[in-house]
């Protein structure tokens, strides 16, 4: 059995999934709290260099799962792990998110697409993918 414990929390304007955002084009820029537990602060320590981050999380709210079926924006049958679908073996969701500031235990990030209350489980440098201009590569810089 695999054991995790959340880090912290999402405070997000989103209650309700069909508030958020979906589907090609979608635009992520709702902002957002990642409020991580006191003791993991030190862990965050120098995370104010990178613009962007990888926010793994749990899809708390979702229940049981389905290897196939018809995403919201199509209408053909897809496998689970060619989609974005809450309903996974484990529910574990990936989410970038440009860091706008930190305060403490508070990451201010902008680009949400999580539930309120939503369990944070890990945060880690977005590192690629991100235009040459608009990317911090923080304390990695030079190396």
């Amino acid at each position: 059995m695999l054991t995790m414990q959340p880090i912290g929390h999402a405070k997000t304007p989103y209650s309700d999934t069909k508030q958020i955002p979906k589907g090609p084009g979608a635009q992520h820029t709702a902002s957002g709290i990642l409020e991580i537990n006191p003791e993991f602060e030190p862990g965050l320590l120098d995370i104010e260099g990178f613009s962007h981050l990888f926010i793994i999380w749990v899809f708390d709210r979702a229940e049981g799962f389905e290897l196939q079926g018809i995403p919201p924006t199509d209408n053909r049958v897809h496998g689970v792990f060619a989609t974005r679908s809450p309903r996974r073996p484990n529910p574990i969701g990936l989410t970038v998110v440009e860091l706008q500031s930190r305060a403490g235990t508070q990451l201010h990030v902008r680009g949400v697409d999580i539930l309120d209350g939503t369990p944070i489980l890990d945060i880690k440098p977005y590192l690629s993918s991100v235009p040459p201009d608009l990317l911090r590569r923080g304390w990695m810089s030079g190396l």
